[in-house]
C-alpha cells in the first residue's frame, strides 16, 4: 500500500486519495465501482477502466463494486450481463458479494425523483423531445422556460404518478429536473431525468414503463453504495455539476464524488460500443468475440492474457487529458509476456515437401529439443524426424537474391535441433510450380553442430512428414488508418482492412499440437505467436489464431 509521503510517481488519481485519506474524508474509506451499462462486450477502453477502478480499491484496502447500469431496456440484454461478468473475473479482478444493478434501485430512484418533485426541483414537461431541443439552446443561445415549468407540485406529482401508472405514451411527458435555463452549462438547464418507455426489461421485467436517466440513476446509485471515488472518463467533465447538484439535493452525509480520466484512444481502432455493435450486426465480423475485434472476449480469443491488459493498463498511466495511444504499446505488452511464458514450437504455414534422399526410408527417430530457451522448468519435447519433411516454402528460393541466407539449390541450411541438410534437385509440376525438394542431410551434424567446425547462415524451422494439417488464422488490425472514426462526415466502415484476416487451410503443426486445448498459446518459432481457438478448435482438428507477429510490422510498412 502507497503511503501518505510516498507521491512522486502517483497518477492524479491517486494523489486525490492520498489527499483525501490525509484530510480524513470518507473516514479514509476507499470505495469504487465499475458501472457498465449492459448494452454490448466490452472492450479494451473498459479494461483500462476496470484495471484502474479494482486496481485503487486493491491498493488502497478497499472495495469495488460491479454495478450494471440497466436504466435503457431497449439495448440490454442478459447475454451483455454474463459477458461483462466473465470479463471482469477473467482480467484478475472479483467484487466479491457486490454486484448490483441500477435496475436494485428503481424503487428507491422513483421515491427520490417524487422527494425532488416535492422539494420544488423537479417538474413534469409536456414538451416533445424535438421541442425540449429547441427551448435548451446551445453554447450562445441561452434557454428558455418550459410552458410546463411552473407546474404545482400537486400537479407534478399528480402527472409523475400517472407516469409510473402507464397511463401515458411514450414521449407524452417527461420530468425535468428544475435548475436555471440560463446557465452557461447546457447540462444544467432542466435535464431529463425520468422517461417513459414502455419496453421489457431483462430484470424488472413489466413492472416499470418510466426508467430513470444515467445522470440520474449514476450519481444516486453511488450514493446508495456508499461510494467515496466515482471515477469515470473525460467527457463526463461537464456532468460534474449536475451530479453534485443531483447528489446535494437528495443525500446528506458522506457522499460521493466525480473525477474524470482521459479514456483511452487507440490507433487502427474504434472505441465505441454504437460502432463496434455495427460491425456485428451488419456482419463485418463474425461476432463479439471476432478475434479482430479490441472487445475483451476478442482479444482473449485472439490469445491475449489478463497479464498483458493489465501491463497494458500500467505502460499507457492515467491522465486527465486526451492522447492516442499506438497500437503497438498494446502489441508489446502481449509480445513481452508471451516470450517469457509461451512454449515453443514448430509449424509450417504453407508446406514445401522435402525428401532427404540419403535418409533411411522408414526410419524414424526423436529428436529432443527445448520448450523455451531460457527455461529449463519448462521443460523438453521429442519431434520425430524422418525421410519426408516439410518447411516453409518462402524458405526456398530457386534463385536466391542477395542476402538470401535460407535453402536454395546447392546449399547448406540447418534443420531446427536436427541436422544440416543440402538441395541437391528441384522438382516442378506441369505448370512450372515447384512442388518438392530432393535433399541430402549429414548425419554427423545430429543436433545442429557440424565437427568439422563449418558453419551455415541459414536455420529453418520443419515438421516431419506425418504432421497433422492445421487451419491457421492470420489476423491483423482491423482498420487501414490510424484514426479510422476522426471524420465524422464519413463512415468509419470505409477503412476497414480488407487483408485483416488470411485463413491457410492446408498448415502444417507438429505432431504435439494436434490436441492443443482451446486457449493454449505458443511461439510458432519465427512466425510469431498463436493460440488454439476457443471456438472452432477441436482435438485433431486444430485452428490456430495469430496473436500477434514476432515484431512490429506495421512500423516498417509505414516507414515505406
Amino acid at each position: 500500500m502507497t503511503t501518505t509521503n510516498e507521491t512522486q510517481g502517483l497518477n492524479f488519481l491517486q494523489e486525490v486519495v492520498e489527499e483525501d485519506r490525509r484530510a480524513g474524508k470518507h473516514g479514509g474509506r476507499v470505495h469504487t465501482r465499475f458501472p457498465p451499462e449492459p448494452n454490448g462486450y466490452l472492450h479494451i477502453g473498459h479494461a483500462k477502466s476496470i484495471v484502474l477502478n479494482f486496481g485503487l480499491a486493491q491498493q488502497y484496502g478497499g472495495k469495488c463494486n460491479l454495478r450494471l447500469d440497466d436504466t435503457n431496456p431497449l439495448t440490454e440484454d442478459t447475454d451483455y450481463v454474463e459477458s461483462i461478468q466473465r470479463d471482469v473475473r477473467w482480467l484478475g479482478f472479483d467484487w466479491d458479494d457486490r454486484r448490483f444493478f441500477a435496475s436494485d434501485y428503481f424503487d428507491r430512484l422513483y421515491a427520490f425523483a417524487e422527494q425532488l418533485i416535492s422539494q420544488g426541483q423537479a417538474y413534469v414537461c409536456s414538451l416533445s423531445p424535438e421541442e425540449i431541443s429547441q427551448y435548451r439552446g446551445n453554447f450562445t443561445t441561452p434557454g428558455k422556460d418550459s410552458p410546463y415549468r411552473t407546474r404545482t407540485v400537486e400537479e407534478n406529482l399528480d402527472l409523475f404518478r400517472r407516469m409510473k401508472a402507464g397511463e401515458f405514451p411514450d414521449g407524452k411527458h417527461t420530468l425535468r429536473a428544475k435548475i436555471d435555463m440560463t446557465s452557461s452549462n447546457p447540462v444544467l438547464r432542466d435535464p431529463p431525468i425520468y422517461r417513459i418507455r414502455h419496453a421489457h426489461h431483462h430484470r424488472t421485467g413489466d413492472k416499470w414503463c418510466i426508467y430513470p436517466l444515467y445522470d440520474f440513476a449514476h450519481c444516486l446509485s453511488d450514493a446508495i453504495e456508499g461510494i467515496t471515488h466515482s471515477v469515470c472518463t473525460l467527457e463526463f467533465e461537464n456532468r460534474r455539476v449536475l451530479y453534485d447538484w443531483i447528489v446535494d439535493a437528495l443525500i446528506k452525509g458522506d457522499r460521493p464524488y466525480q473525477y474524470e480520466f482521459a479514456r483511452l484512444n487507440l490507433t487502427y481502432a474504434v472505441m465505441s460500443k454504437r460502432k463496434l455493435l455495427q460491425l456485428v450486426q451488419e456482419k463485418r465480423v463474425s461476432g463479439w468475440d471476432d478475434p479482430r475485434m479490441l472487445t475483451i472476449s476478442g482479444l482473449r480469443r485472439r490469445g491475449y492474457t489478463p497479464a498483458s491488459l493489465r501491463d497494458f493498463a500500467k505502460r499507457i498511466g492515467v491522465s486527465k487529458s486526451d492522447s492516442l495511444i499506438d497500437m503497438g504499446v498494446l502489441e508489446l505488452s502481449i509480445r513481452d509476456d508471451l516470450n517469457e511464458t509461451a512454449p515453443r514450437a514448430m509449424a509450417v504455414l504453407r508446406p514445401l515437401k522435402v525428401v532427404l534422399e540419403n535418409y533411411p526410408e522408414g526410419q524414424t527417430e526423436e529428436l529432443e529439443t527445448a520448450n523455451h530457451p531460457k527455461r529449463e522448468d519448462m521443460g523438453t519435447r521429442k519431434v520425430p524426424f524422418m525421410r519426408e519433411l516439410y518447411i516453409e516454402a518462402d524458405d526456398f528460393q530457386e534463385v536466391p537474391e542477395k542476402g538470401f541466407f535460407r535453402l536454395a539449390p546447392g546449399k547448406e541450411v540447418r534443420l531446427r535441433s536436427a541436422y544440416f541438410i543440402k538441395c541437391e534437385k528441384v522438382i516442378k509440376d506441369a505448370a512450372g510450380n515447384i512442388t518438392e525438394l530432393r535433399c541430402t542431410y549429414d548425419p554427423a551434424t545430429r543436433g545442429g553442430d557440424s565437427p568439422d567446425g563449418r558453419k551455415v547462415k541459414g536455420t529453418l524451422h520443419w515438421v516431419p512428414g506425418n504432421a497433422p494439417v492445421a487451419q491457421v488464422r492470420l489476423f491483423d488490425r482491423l482498420f487501414s488508418v490510424e484514426q479510422p472514426d476522426k471524420d465524422e462526415a464519413k463512415d468509419f466502415k470505409e477503412f476497414l482492412n480488407p487483408n485483416s484476416l488470411e485463413t491457410l487451410t492446408g498448415a502444417r503443426v507438429e505432431p504435439g499440437l494436434a490436441d492443443a486445448k482451446p486457449g493454449d498459446r505458443f511461439q510458432f518459432e519465427r512466425l510469431g505467436y498463436f493460440c488454439a481457438d476457443a471456438v472452432d478448435s477441436k482435438p485433431g482438428a486444430p485452428v490456430f489464431n495469430r496473436t500477434v507477429t514476432l515484431k512490429d510490422s506495421w512500423v516498417k510498412e509505414q516507414k515505406k
